[in-house]
């Protein structure tokens, strides 16, 4: 059975450079040094807070399959990541907050 921690992971594994560590007591995936996406669990439910741009916080707002990362200052929003989940929109959101943190020539390597 695949999880949805699974799925995370061939996501963001698919990165270069992309590595997997704990941080925090949960999965985090980074890139050199800086995490570009974490799974989590939020009050027993399983989560996946990725990096945005402070600017798109709004987009997310009246989406219920959002929420505040709470630990974010505003650069991070989290999306359940039980039920029915947009793998689709997950992995372009995993892609924008990688294209936040990686180097240019690591983003230049992306397929």
């Amino acid at each position: 059975m695949t999880t949805s921690l699974d799925k995370l992971r061939k996501i963001a594994l698919a990165f270069p450079e992309a590595t997997e560590q704990v941080g925090f007591g949960h999965p985090v995936f980074n890139v050199r040094k800086k995490c570009f996406v974490a799974f989590e669990l939020n009050a027993g439910r399983p989560a996946i807070a990725v990096r945005i741009d402070p600017l798109d916080v709004g987009i997310f707002r009246d989406d219920p399959r959002f929420f505040p990362t709470p630990y974010g200052r505003g650069n991070w929003i989290s999306l359940w990541a039980d039920g029915r989940v947009d793998w689709k929109l997950v992995a372009q959101l995993v892609d924008a907050s990688y294209r936040m943190v990686a180097p240019k020539r690591a983003i230049l390597r992306r397929p």
